[in-house]
């Protein structure tokens, strides 16, 4: 089988490249793959900015069917329609898998990086891992599942409350999933983006924003001051990772209230500390998902609390992976899905 693989370290280095399909061992699944969802991780290992065991089948957003089941796994039949987390293995005893938190485990290892992920036909996973879909939830939405527990794992770290206000900086996808539970939540939610957001903020609105604002043609502080007395935001989540998004949020948020780091910027940024201080603000960051996430996500999705379906903009065969990966470089679109070979 073909896949996108990463094959070797330095900038670039990134083709489609043959592969064995694999076989399901004991307690394992092979999925085979009908959607796997791009994501900034993707970029940093094209770019060699993330640490990966090369050569390697890249992607670790996904959704298909069982193709195959290992000795000893139940609750699933070849045909059933699945997602998976994406931890291929963790060390199990250290102090944060015992916590519940293996995202944290330092011998983790990920599908898409240090073992073969989702660009391609056939995908081999832990059965622990593995999550069937709600009905109603197609297999190109399925594949979102992953980023939306990214985005319900940083709610879980930062406490909402029904009846504040939450302002997301950054429409992106992660923004707009964001948005979303925060609002299943109960808060009132801003969405802040520039004048190149324009689309991606009339999104926000049509998925539920009660207001939205573009930062280059109106004063965010001001408006959020009106919006709650002269009181501030009782939370952000900074989704942009840009140096001045995280500015703005820590000027919107109100004293004693909460900052929420999503985004990732790639670099050092400047950032006024000393108001973390005079505001007594409580400062959380969040770091890929937990298992509790997944729960929660698939049931947003059951339930139809979230929409995931209009955030895919772009669906490319693997064989244009280079085209998709350009226009994910530029910020194109939102959600760009690559589709396996036959």
């Amino acid at each position: 089988m073909r896949g996108v693989a990463k094959l070797a370290r330095g900038e670039g280095n990134v083709g489609l490249a043959e592969f064995p399909e694999p076989q399901a061992g004991p307690g394992q699944v092979v999925i085979q793959v009908e959607a796997a969802g791009m994501c900034g991780t993707d970029l940093h290992i094209y770019h060699d900015e993330f640490p990966i065991d090369p050569p390697v089948i890249m992607g670790h957003e996904v959704a298909g069917v069982v193709a195959q089941v290992g000795l000893g796994v139940t609750g699933m039949l070849p045909g059933d329609r699945v997602t998976s987390e994406t931890y291929f293995s963790v060390c199990g005893w250290c102090t944060h898998c015992r916590d519940g938190f293996p995202n944290l485990c330092l011998q983790r290892r990920s599908i898409g990086s240090k073992e073969n992920g989702a660009f391609t036909r056939y995908l081999l996973v832990p059965a622990h891992n593995v999550h069937h879909l709600p009905d109603g939830v197609d297999l190109r939405t399925g594949a979102l599942t992953e980023p939306l527990a990214c985005c319900v794992h940083a709610l879980e770290l930062t406490r909402v409350e029904p009846g504040e206000t939450a302002v997301i900086s950054g429409p992106g996808a992660i923004g707009l999933m964001t948005m979303q539970v925060v609002k299943a939540a109960g808060a009132r939610v801003v969405v802040l983006g520039t004048s190149a957001d324009q689309s991606r903020l009339d999104m926000a609105r049509q998925l539920g924003a009660d207001l939205i604002l573009d930062v280059q043609h109106s004063d965010p502080a001001s408006v959020v001051q009106d919006l709650t007395g002269g009181l501030g935001a009782d939370v952000v989540f900074e989704c942009a990772g840009a140096g001045p998004s995280a500015q703005t949020c820590l000027e919107l948020v109100r004293r004693r209230g909460r900052y929420a780091q999503v985004g990732l910027f790639g670099k050092p940024v400047l950032w006024d500390l000393e108001q973390v201080c005079y505001k007594e603000l409580r400062v959380s960051g969040s770091n890929a998902t937990v298992p509790s996430a997944w729960r929660k996500a698939l049931a947003l999705l059951a339930a139809s609390q979230v929409q995931l379906e209009p955030l895919i903009s772009h669906v490319f065969p693997i064989a244009e992976w280079r085209r998709a990966f350009d226009l994910f470089d530029q910020r194109s679109g939102l959600k760009i899905l690559l589709l396996p070979e036959s």
